[in-house]
């Protein structure tokens, strides 16, 4: 049985045709458009040891070399650095020394520590390599805004065909509210 709602390439071609030409993409780029990622709570603290693992630095200069390292899709901002580094330093990862009459941080042996047990996040945050850029990360978007498309046309053939019953409709409110709450799991942790 021909499922329309299941045949991404030819839900493309029909969206072209009612959008006048314009790509699938079309319909979400509003939508879409805004800043770039960020960092999860947790990543946070290791993209700050990251940062003065080289070197000491001062806040600033942190949220400089953030900002470069993943090419300006993220720039914290002083009120998410500054409570990391205060964090860092009770934690004993970080301590500030004196430079040029500066508070500058450095990372501690224990951070060092840290930093290594977390070196997989900080890689995949900045995109594995220095060539990747977060644009790498569109078409991913856009497979997974094409399955949210494919439920409001699953749902809108099934109101058609007069197949979508308050009996379904309890199923359907089910698995969506579990597919949610998943959904909601993985993203609460990102920093607003």
């Amino acid at each position: 049985m021909h499922r329309p709602w299941q045949d991404d390439e030819r839900m493309g071609a029909r969206d072209r045709r009612h959008r006048g030409g314009e790509s699938w993409w079309g319909m979400w780029g509003d939508w879409m458009r805004g800043p770039g990622p960020r960092a999860e709570r947790g990543t946070v603290r290791w993209l700050v040891l990251d940062a003065i693992s080289q070197q000491p630095r001062h806040g600033y200069e942190i949220i400089q070399t953030i900002a470069e390292r993943s090419r300006g899709a993220y720039k914290p901002s002083p009120g998410v650095v500054y409570p990391t580094l205060q964090m860092l330093e009770e934690l004993g990862h970080a301590r500030t020394v004196a430079r040029d009459e500066r508070k500058t941080y450095e990372i501690t042996a224990e951070g060092q520590r840290e930093l290594a047990g977390h070196a997989d996040e900080v890689r995949e945050f900045y995109g594995g390599d220095a060539d990747e850029d977060w644009d790498q990360y569109a078409g991913e978007m856009a497979r997974v805004m094409k399955r949210v498309g494919r439920v409001m046309h699953l749902f809108k053939y099934g109101m058609r065909r007069g197949t979508v019953r308050p009996s379904t409709m309890r199923k359907i409110r089910g698995i969506l509210d579990e597919a949610l709450s998943k959904i909601e799991e993985l993203l609460d942790d990102w920093e607003t």
